[in-house]
């Protein structure tokens, strides 16, 4: 894991070429290339100039490992907090990143969505009531 090789995956899985990159980062394709083969690294603002041209953080470009997943590095915003075993009760382990990401503390309530074919998704009950609220009030607004 590391930048060169975030670097080629991410760039893979955009459907983005090397001419591409280069072009968004200010460089050659064959400064691309060395990059990507770990011959040499980019400096400090062509990383960042890459992570943009991404649409992700020069965080993820640098420390995303992008070997164990098969994908590049995530979009801004988007995480991959990684696996988690489902106990015999049903229980899973939300990781710590993820509760701290999304501030979800112990004792708080979460709804469990799900679309059979796409999976399943968490997300916090106060904010899943709130964007109900706002949802009928648009609607309200829309009928009166």
């Amino acid at each position: 894991m590391g930048i060169a090789e975030n670097i080629l995956a991410t760039r893979l899985s955009l459907h983005m070429t090397q001419e591409q990159l280069a072009e968004a980062a200010g460089v050659s394709r064959q400064t691309v290339a060395k990059w990507e083969s770990g011959a040499t690294a980019p400096d400090l603002e062509h990383a960042a100039s890459i992570a943009e041209a991404f649409g992700t953080t020069l965080d993820a470009l640098v420390s995303f490992d992008c070997d164990s997943t098969g994908i590049g590095a995530p979009p801004r915003g988007k995480h991959l907090f990684g696996n988690v075993k489902v106990g015999e009760r049903g229980q899973i382990v939300i990781p710590k990143e993820a509760r701290d990401v999304f501030d979800i503390m112990p004792g708080d309530k979460l709804v469990v969505l799900g679309e059979e074919g796409q999976g399943l998704a968490l997300c916090k009950e106060s904010d899943f009531m709130a964007n109900v609220e706002a949802a009928m009030l648009s609607a309200r607004r829309t009928i009166g």
